[in-house]
């Protein structure tokens, strides 16, 4: 008998969950036992990330609006905000803890939700676990930050990526087919 969960996640999709789950725990892995690393990494990806959104919109200005100053102040900003965090990316993984609470407040509502949806299918209570230590982990680093921030971006977004790992890959398995 076929379930709503077979239904949902063919053989090639649950191929590609189990791959998706063993690169997710690998990075989570690496979080959790280097959270320093980790936190100092994802501060200069996003750094990395702003400095060229901003020089995409500079070169975008450029060719549109160059005459008009106000066009200037995105890219100005995305420049700036993505140097500084890279030059000093404890304060910006300070900033990044206080984002990283709000996605994980966030992250927990929708896995709540998508539990009660696949209710009582196979693998809905992973997900009601994920959902739940999403919501955990935001309430913790909010009365942690900023001081803790240094630590506890790299290894919240470790827990965090290890859960979605082993998430990911109890519901590949749970989906079994013959």
């Amino acid at each position: 008998m076929t379930t709503q969960l077979e239904l949902f996640i063919d053989r090639k999709t649950r191929k590609g969950l189990i791959i998706a789950s063993v690169v997710l725990l690998l990075l989570g892995l690496a979080g959790i036992i280097a959270p320093q690393i980790m936190s100092v990494v994802v501060a200069a990806f996003v750094g990395w990330l702003m400095l060229f959104a901003g020089i995409s919109v500079g070169y975008f200005t450029w060719r549109s609006f160059r005459k008009r100053w106000t066009t200037w102040l995105k890219a100005l900003l995305l420049v700036g905000t993505g140097a500084l965090i890279l030059f000093n990316p404890l304060a910006g993984a300070a900033a990044l803890g206080l984002v990283l609470a709000i996605y994980f407040l966030m992250d927990g509502f929708a896995g709540i939700s998508l539990a009660w949806e696949l209710k009582p299918n196979k693998g809905w209570g992973w997900l009601m676990f994920n959902g739940l230590l999403s919501l955990a982990l935001g309430l913790v680093f909010l009365i942690g930050w900023p001081f803790s921030s240094a630590w506890m971006v790299g290894f919240f977004i470790g827990i965090s990526l290890f859960i979605d790992g082993w998430t990911l890959l109890m519901l590949a398995l749970a989906a079994k087919h013959d």
